[in-house]
């Protein structure tokens, strides 16, 4: 296998700059954009059957997967396309150790979204691009959350609170 870009996709905001990013990356080195989506079956999390009705099949799992990563990559790109040779992968298994297995080849490069990281956040779900900075064979650049994004993100979470909003600098018609 030849070294490529490799990024994760999960169809998140942060997931798509991260691949935006690695575009722009691969065409730099002129390689391959490898965009992988790790999927696992629903409920496979912390050991058990999480769901009440009987578990989907691993091939519907496998599908809706390679649907997301369809929908990250048109989203990403449009219909013109990344300007670069795109190879999908859907992989079984947790994010950060598919990126790492996939990221393995000698010359790659990882491309990872770092995504808001509350403390709540950090609390309930690892992180992966803290494992893959830990793990990858290679180097790992981790792309903060687009600034557009973040001030948004901000305020929904204050009206979360009921928080008022901050009206410094808002200035009427009249000027006053």
């Amino acid at each position: 296998m030849r070294p490529g870009v490799v990024v994760g996709v999960s169809g998140t905001p942060g997931s798509l700059t991260a691949l935006r990013r690695a575009a722009t990356e691969a065409h730099l080195r002129n390689a391959e954009l490898w965009a992988v989506l790790a999927w696992d079956t629903p409920g496979a999390g912390f050991g058990g059957r999480a769901g009440t009705g009987p578990a989907p099949s691993l091939r519907l799992c496998r599908t809706d997967a390679a649907e997301r990563l369809r929908d990250a990559l048109t989203t990403a790109f449009g219909a013109g396309g990344a300007g670069v040779p795109v190879v999908g992968r859907v992989v079984r298994g947790t994010p950060g150790a598919v990126l790492v297995g996939t990221a393995a080849a000698e010359g790659c490069l990882l491309v990872v979204g770092t995504g808001p990281r509350g403390a709540l956040h950090r609390c309930l779900w690892p992180s992966v691009a803290r494992y893959c900075v830990a793990h990858a064979p290679c180097p790992v650049l981790a792309v903060p959350p687009s600034p557009v994004r973040r001030e948004p993100a901000a305020a929904q979470r204050g009206n979360a609170w009921r928080l008022r909003p901050d009206a410094r600098g808002l200035v009427d018609r009249d000027g006053v």
